[in-house]
């Protein structure tokens, strides 16, 4: 008998499209002779359809052996789809309720990346409900802090409303424009360098926690830095393996192992950094949840760079989400 395998795609987040992508992509890859796919939409307003039609999270769900969650941005990685789940009791992959809604939160992360030992930015984080005077606000931000500046909502995915300040002129707009999608703002001092990206499987290959080869992104020449636009603009160029040092491939790999099971992450997750003179600086952990899975994406990139099919990875991980107690 194949086993049910329910794919969760789209929510009501600005990543709508992109979870499309992955899912349709997820869908495709599954082994339909060992595996039934049941494609589960959920629509930008919330609401689950199956074959076409809406229901509710218990029928779309029901018969489902387990569940692949691509449902990217918040509802599929805030913990909030990950808690409906576990009330109907199927299992998914990627990290349960509480550890999603940790990775989620960008400001909690760096404080527990920094209590793991690994580097972050100098950053503060800015509430939009504690502000009276938000230009007022911005200056003391701006004499407080090093030059340039990284303005990102302290919630969210994809680098999403986040913005690079080169002057105070700019750092209000930022603001305004990370308020627009978080209530609270991180605002970081900005780290010159490299950008690296490795992704971590669970015991896979024989490792506890497999590393993929580091990613080196380097943004299109029309974006300061790798951001949303930059990312799905299909202009960045990803080079895998990065050209990074012996040394610096190791510190990476050790650094996204560390985040991965320092933060209780599970099945897989992929961790982004900044090689930078001064040392390895972590910047977002993505949750199996967020990580993109369309043809385009990091992950299956780097999954292909190592001679595995994106196919041998969903069973791997599909096994691990059926059976938690050999993970």
């Amino acid at each position: 008998m194949r086993t049910v395998v329910g794919v969760l795609r789209g929510g009501p987040s600005s990543e709508y499209e992109v979870s499309l992508k992955s899912g349709a992509n997820v869908l495709s890859a599954l082994d339909i002779n060992k595996y039934e796919p049941h494609d589960i939409f959920i629509d930008k307003a919330g609401q689950w359809h199956l074959r076409g039609a809406p229901v509710n999270p218990e029928r779309a769900l029901s018969g489902v052996d387990v569940a692949i969650n691509v449902v990217h941005g918040e509802y599929g990685e805030d913990g909030t789809l990950q808690r409906i789940l576990e009330a109907v009791n199927v299992p998914y992959t990627g990290a349960d309720a509480l550890t999603s809604a940790l990775a989620f939160n960008k400001h909690r992360t760096n404080a527990e990346a920094k209590k793991l030992g690994l580097k972050v930015a100098h950053n503060t984080l800015i509430d939009s409900n504690k502000i009276t005077d938000l230009h007022k606000t911005a200056l003391n931000i701006f004499r407080a802090m090093p030059h340039q500046l990284i303005v990102k909502p302290a919630i969210g995915g994809s680098s999403v409303g986040i913005t690079k300040v080169d002057n105070f002129d700019a750092l209000e707009f930022a603001l305004q424009r990370a308020f627009a999608v978080s209530p609270q703002a991180l605002v970081e001092e900005y780290i010159a360098g490299k950008e690296a990206t490795v992704g971590v499987i669970d015991n896979f290959r024989n490792e506890k926690v497999y590393a993929l080869m580091p990613i080196e992104i380097v943004p299109p020449a029309s974006s300061p830095f790798f951001d949303y636009d930059a990312k799905y603009s299909g202009q960045s160029i990803e080079r895998v393996p990065g050209y990074f040092s012996t040394v610096e491939k190791q510190e990476l790999v050790d650094a996204a192992k560390t985040v991965h099971q320092g933060l209780g992450l599970r099945h897989y997750s992929r961790s982004d950094f900044i090689v930078n003179p001064r040392g390895i600086y972590f910047l977002e952990v993505n949750p199996a949840a967020g990580i993109g899975m369309t043809s385009e994406s990091l992950f299956p990139k780097a999954l292909q760079a190592v001679g595995a099919r994106t196919a041998d990875f969903f069973d791997h991980v599909i096994q691990l989400a059926k059976n938690p107690k050999k993970n």
